[in-house]
């Protein structure tokens, strides 16, 4: 992935995505309504479901932190409050589904700890007003979830022994930075472990860029799978600028608009990087 030169094409729809940005939550209203449509079956159909559910899952552990700190700045409230209260849901709803669905004693011991984890999450998530006060506690909830999540995806791979299983955990991963590099500056902003979560968002964004390489060059994309990757390069074009202006020291200086920007921009990023993930999880393993 670059972000120096796009296409003509691509330079048109990036500027409809900053408009579209700008405006907020109307953005954010479509990425929604994407990405809790996108389970349309009430169980797991097959292995690659079962990793693009699972991989959801590690997406929706940082979406929802994500969520509660914008609540706690205050921006997006309307949008963060939908995003955290849908996000609860499909959780639960996938949760559930991946725990009756696994092959092997393994998975179901991973779902299991999940379960209780999930459970000391939602409280840190849903137990009082987000602020400033409760948000260590409430990443470090988040933390626990997002690496069971990850533990039960790698699981579900391993019990698929295709290919194709790891391209789908490698894209529902996608997902899951995009998420991830965004509550991080959404932290930095209140601020909370500021330095900490720099070198969080520069690790998660040189892990994007590397897999969305691999992704591209896969044997098994096809022309839909790259022409997706490539609408997702004009995504990534304004939230990674935000990101930049973070590591090159703008964090005090961040504006509540700013970080609104970057809020919008990661839910435009996370319903490319949904569609590419779901492309992959229908190919025939």
């Amino acid at each position: 992935m670059t972000t120096t030169t796009l296409s003509p094409a691509l330079q048109r729809r990036a500027l409809l995505l900053k408009a579209g940005a700008a405006a907020g939550a109307a953005t954010v209203a479509g990425t929604l309504a994407l990405v809790a449509a996108r389970p349309a079956h009430a169980q797991v159909a097959n292995l690659n479901d079962a990793i693009n559910k699972a991989g959801r899952q590690r997406m929706l552990s940082q979406r929802m932190g994500k969520a509660w700190l914008a609540l706690a700045h205050k921006v997006q409230e309307p949008a963060a409050r939908q995003v955290l209260e849908q996000s609860v849901a499909l959780f639960e709803r996938q949760l559930a589904e991946l725990k009756s669905y696994a092959p092997n004693a393994g998975i179901r011991d991973t779902y299991g700890q999940l379960d209780a984890a999930w459970a000391t999450h939602k409280a840190t998530l849903l137990g009082g007003t987000p602020a400033l006060a409760g948000a260590t506690a409430m990443l470090q909830a988040d933390a626990k979830v997002l690496a069971l999540a990850h533990q039960g995806t790698v699981q579900y791979e391993s019990a698929s022994g295709k290919p194709v299983g790891h391209l789908v955990n490698l894209a529902g991963r996608q997902r899951m930075l995009s998420q991830r590099m965004a509550k991080f500056y959404l932290a930095a902003q209140l601020p909370v472990d500021a330095a900490v979560a720099a070198a969080e968002i520069a690790k998660a964004r040189t892990e994007f860029v590397a897999a969305t390489e691999v992704l591209r060059k896969a044997p098994e994309a096809n022309d839909r799978i790259r022409q997706e990757l490539l609408l997702a390069d004009g995504q990534w074009v304004f939230f990674d600028a935000a990101l930049q202006r973070m590591q090159a020291g703008g964090v005090a200086g961040s504006t509540a608009r700013q970080v609104s920007e970057v809020f919008v921009a990661s839910e435009n990023l996370l319903s490319s990087m949904d569609r590419v993930t779901g492309l992959y999880a229908a190919l025939a393993g």
